[in-house]
């Protein structure tokens, strides 16, 4: 009998915090959506930047650079431009992922 009253004990406070937290969620989700995408980004590319610092040299350009760069290469060996650097210049600026997620 003893457990019985545990359980019972046990459930009524299961039962009391999802009272309190429930209403607490709609509440605040719907107040502004997008205040809570800014922070939520804006922590996202803090805990980015400081990834970034601790890559090793060659992951780092592997995860940042390398991929836009042999692109831009790719289409300048197809296109053999009269100047390939400011070529390659203008396709890096033009393709730069940075750019589209702002």
């Amino acid at each position: 009998s003893k457990m019985s009253e545990g359980d019972a004990e046990m459930k009524a406070e299961g039962e009391g915090e999802a009272a309190v937290s429930a209403p607490a969620e709609p509440g605040s989700v719907p107040e502004n959506p997008d205040q809570a995408v800014l922070a939520e980004k804006a922590a996202t590319e803090a805990q980015e930047k400081i990834d970034a610092q601790a890559l090793p040299i060659r992951t780092y350009l592997d995860q940042t650079v390398v991929p836009i760069l042999l692109q831009g290469l790719s289409d300048l060996v197809k296109t053999r431009p009269d100047d390939p650097v400011e070529y390659l210049a203008a396709y890096l600026l033009k393709h730069n992922p940075k750019n589209s997620k702002k």
